[in-house]
């Protein structure tokens, strides 16, 4: 499942360099498309690195991860934190003046977001990844997979419907494998009707993938 939301987190930030790369310049509609996805994808990830440190790490130092790992972790997502106060500017600049100048200035705050997010995931998937698999049956592990799904309804279907859009096979799989048929449908099929309506159609299309 970790790796599954890492990929789309991975799919988002390509698609954004994409879009911004060929944004027509004065575009309003267009801009705001991508405000609206913006907005998903930056309480998406505040949400999961934020979630991280109150849940994930106590689980896992509970378990034998090495604190000073764990620092390590957290500087990263300091970083991650100021690559998104860079961007959110950047992104409500290019809201009101969707100029061929503030695209440009909004998809070079997203290669560098891109940079520090691809480099912390890769990071944690080599450490941690390991880690969840072999402790995976233990109290602590089962207890902070609790913890994470309990998020509320309407984060959850807009969660579920973001992480399965464009997921690879490999992805679902690892979503379908986690959560019963009947749960996800439900969950994600009503609740994630408002990321269906709002903020997939920002990538519809091949030119915008």
């Amino acid at each position: 499942m970790n790796k599954a939301i890492h990929g789309a987190f991975r799919r988002d930030l390509d698609r954004f360099i994409e879009a911004l790369a060929v944004s027509p310049a004065g575009d309003r509609a267009r801009a705001r498309q991508l405000t609206t996805a913006w907005a998903n994808f930056d309480d998406q990830l505040t949400h999961h690195h934020e979630g991280e440190h109150e849940i994930a790490w106590p689980a896992l130092l509970s378990v034998g991860v090495s604190a000073q790992l764990l620092e390590a972790m957290d500087a990263e997502h300091d970083t991650m934190a100021a690559a998104l106060s860079e961007t959110r500017a950047a992104m409500s600049a290019l809201s009101g003046d969707p100029s061929a100048e503030q695209a440009a200035t909004a998809r070079s705050c997203f290669e560098q977001l891109r940079t520090v997010t691809v480099q912390h995931l890769d990071h944690e998937e080599a450490e941690l990844e390991p880690v969840y698999q072999a402790k995976r049956d233990t109290p602590e592990i089962k207890a902070m997979g609790r913890a994470f799904g309990k998020t509320g309804m309407a984060r959850g279907g807009r969660f579920f419907a973001w992480v399965l859009d464009g997921a690879s096979p490999a992805e679902r799989a690892a979503v379908t494998s986690e959560v019963p048929g009947p749960v996800l449908a439900i969950i994600g099929g009503i609740f994630g009707r408002g990321y269906r309506k709002d903020v997939a159609p920002v990538w519809a299309g091949s030119a915008r993938r």
